[in-house]
């Protein structure tokens, strides 16, 4: 069975419906036939690069409330990644362009490495506060989990991967996902949004059967 999966790494959503899935995988008796699929999805394509507002305040001009309504927001989310096992500090994230990040992704699919990258870009991006569009943090976390640095700093500082990313987003589209995540299982069924493990549990067997 292939699963894909779109999302973005700064999404808090994305990282809890990524804990999701694994925890239906544990529980799914198939589990060693399975290969997951990452796929790239920008939620704001139009971040320019180094414009790092902390999310905070992003949110709190995107949906005109306070800011202390956005850290509501942002602390109701906190919770539901508490109990997925996540330690979230979304008061220091910051927005981003993550169109390179997802370009090293795919470099690192090729090496075998996309769940590694894409587990460290979500804590740097949601623990950490990093800048995932910065190209000496992205170069730094690719290391981190295994890509060569000047292989790694070869694709940023080029173009490589780009139409792969734009092909994935452009794939969403055609599925009808407007939003991040967004789980596709044998191109057959689908499962948008973080949903409860139990759903991801019963799409696991509906599509293996």
């Amino acid at each position: 069975m292939k699963i894909e999966v779109w999302s973005d790494i700064v999404c808090p959503w994305c990282y809890i419906g990524k804990r999701r899935l694994q925890s239906a995988l544990a529980r799914f008796d198939h589990a060693g036939d399975v290969e997951v699929t990452w796929r790239s999805f920008q939620l704001d394509p139009s971040a320019r690069r180094g414009d790092n507002q902390p999310t905070t305040e992003m949110l709190s001009g995107k949906y005109g409330v306070p800011p202390a309504q956005a850290k509501e927001m942002q602390d109701r989310v906190t919770a539901l990644a508490a109990e997925e096992g996540l330690t979230y500090h979304l008061d220091r994230s910051l927005t981003a362009n993550t169109f390179d990040a997802h370009r090293l992704t795919h470099f690192a699919a090729t090496l075998g490495l996309a769940d590694g990258i894409h587990e460290r870009l979500f804590q740097a991006a949601l623990v950490n506060g990093e800048a995932v569009d910065d190209t000496e943090t992205l170069v730094r976390i690719g290391t981190e989990v295994g890509l060569p640095e000047d292989e790694a700093r070869k694709v940023l500082d080029g173009d490589a991967y780009a139409d792969d990313v734009r092909d994935d987003i452009s794939q969403a589209r055609a599925f009808g996902a407007n939003g991040v995540p967004f789980f596709v299982f044998d191109r057959a069924y689908g499962i948008s949004g973080a949903q409860p493990v139990e759903v991801f549990l019963t799409t696991l067997e509906r599509a293996a059967s």
